[in-house]
């Protein structure tokens, strides 16, 4: 794979994903570095005229009225970046900080920065060395920016802080000595960009979006084998239906699960029964998980547009020599997406366990009890179902949005703050917790198939229970299926339920 060469306007999410999942190599843009030079060369001048200029020659915040000296403006910015290096809280992952180091090295390739290119070019090293630092994963109001972990960010490019490498844990400097990297020694204005920005919250939810893109395949396909399973209806899929409430989503999923139920001998083996509606966790599923693939569309659009924004402050323009402050750090536009994600991938949860609930009940279908031959001997799927709703409820709190949220900071300075990190972390959690749920429906709803056999379900039904039965075998007695379950929702992070059809 070529190498990506960075020039902070038109980095793309497939290219985030190949960097930071694909260890993809990264270069700095030729383009980029002069637009760099342009811009640091008006830091420059400020300098060399005395001027009064924001996080250059005066304090931070409530302590911009501070005005500092010639002779402490490095110290000035190696201490902002200690002071603000004070995050809590388990680390982030590996792929968490990888995206944190390459959307940072984007923003400040634009030239907006006032930056020397040798803070990117450390950057990149960082990253094609797979040199991490330590990010504590609490902290962040997301306002001005995501502050913290992005001063823990910049203490490794000093040599301080820790770092991992090859899985362990090391002092920054020894980590970066290590890689043969050499810590820089950070001049005007260069502590302030490094720290001043969204990227924590945005690596974390562009990550998430993949994974609720993957969500959405898979719930299609988890929706259609309970269909399926349960000798549902497909009326309700009727491209007819869909053209008078033309949604892009709902028209979409409808299609989806239409050509996951072609050719269906189970279908075929009903169409004259009594039954003429289905549950709404079947019936609506077109409506249901079409609303959150919109969502996710609409997500997508919103983090697109931020991965290439210029969010330090000071903002430098070179082709008027100016230098302005403003707020492009706030990072509002990424909190509100991630809470809107958060509540739709909820649903997705939810719904999928009701439909679970179908599987399991006597009563509502001929099926085994609890999708076991002997019931009363073997409880069979009792308890995943058990586990599947707790996840739900777990999600239906995390889906509380954490932007209606906001608290001062700053003496009252920074009296406004998006608190786009915590939406961010929420959703993280509230992904791996769906992952499970629809894994437990994949499970479920392949051993209810197979109690129709030998009728053959749909032919993309099929494939989905070939590729499931390779590494879940079916249930003829009670044993612990926990590992199954997280080796299916590592299959459907995988991408393995998503299909072309």
């Amino acid at each position: 794979m070529r190498p990506l060469h960075l020039t902070g306007h038109d980095l793309k999410p497939s290219d985030f994903y190949e960097v930071v999942l694909g260890r993809r190599t990264v270069r700095l843009a030729r383009e980029a570095v002069a637009k760099m030079r342009r811009s640091r060369g008006v830091v420059e001048k400020m300098l060399s005229e005395h001027r009064v200029v924001y996080g250059i020659t005066t304090g931070f915040g409530k302590l911009a009225d501070q005005k500092i000296s010639e002779g402490e403006i490095r110290q000035l910015q190696a201490n902002l970046v200690r002071s603000h290096a004070c995050g809590v809280g388990p680390p982030l992952s590996e792929a968490q900080t990888r995206g944190i180091i390459l959307l940072r090295a984007n923003v400040l390739a634009a030239g907006h920065s006032g930056v020397r290119p040798v803070v990117v070019e450390r950057l990149i090293e960082m990253l094609n060395r797979a040199v991490h630092p330590v990010i504590p994963s609490r902290g962040s109001v997301g306002a001005s920016g995501d502050l913290i972990p992005l001063a823990h960010l910049a203490q490794l490019l000093i040599g301080e802080g820790e770092a991992l490498v090859n899985g362990k844990r090391l002092p920054g400097r020894r980590a970066l000595r290590q890689a043969g990297i050499a810590p820089i020694i950070l001049e005007a204005k260069e502590g302030l960009a490094l720290v001043n920005g969204t990227q924590a919250a945005l690596s974390l939810g562009l990550l998430s979006l993949q994974g609720a893109e993957r969500l959405a395949e898979s719930a299609d396909v988890a929706g259609a084998m309970s269909l399926e399973a349960l000798m549902g209806t497909p009326t309700a899929f009727d491209e007819r239906i869909q053209r008078l409430r033309p949604y892009p989503g709902q028209k979409n999923v409808a299609r989806k699960i239409r050509a996951l139920l072609a050719r269906s001998e189970i279908r075929a083996s009903h169409i004259a029964c009594s039954r003429v509606q289905d549950p709404y966790s079947l019936r609506c599923m077109p409506q249901v998980h079409g609303a959150v693939r919109d969502a996710i569309d609409h997500v997508r659009g919103v983090l697109t547009i931020e991965t290439n924004s210029i969010t330090d402050n000071p903002l430098v323009f070179p082709e008027s020599e100016s230098i302005l402050a403003g707020g492009n750090f706030h990072g509002h536009p990424i909190a509100l997406v991630l809470d809107l994600l958060a509540i739709a991938l909820t649903h997705l949860g939810v719904i999928s366990e009701r439909r679970i609930a179908q599987l399991v009940d006597p009563d509502l279908i001929d099926l085994p009890r609890f999708l076991t031959r002997r019931p009363g001997l073997h409880s069979g799927l009792m308890m995943p179902q058990v586990a599947a709703a707790a996840l739900a409820s777990e999600c239906k709190l995390l889906a509380h949005p954490a932007s209606v949220d906001s608290i001062p900071t700053s003496a009252n300075q920074e009296d406004y703050v998006s608190m786009a990190m915590g939406s961010a972390l929420k959703l993280d959690q509230i992904v791996l917790n769906v992952e499970a749920i629809l894994a437990i429906e994949l499970i479920a709803a392949a051993q209810g198939i197979d109690f129709h056999a030998p009728l053959k379900p749909g032919e993309g039904v099929a494939e989905a229970l070939k590729r499931l039965r390779t590494k879940v075998s079916p249930l003829e007695e009670d044993r612990s299926l926990q590992k199954e379950i997280e080796t299916v929702s590592r299959m459907i992070r995988d991408g393995l339920f998503v299909f072309d059809r």
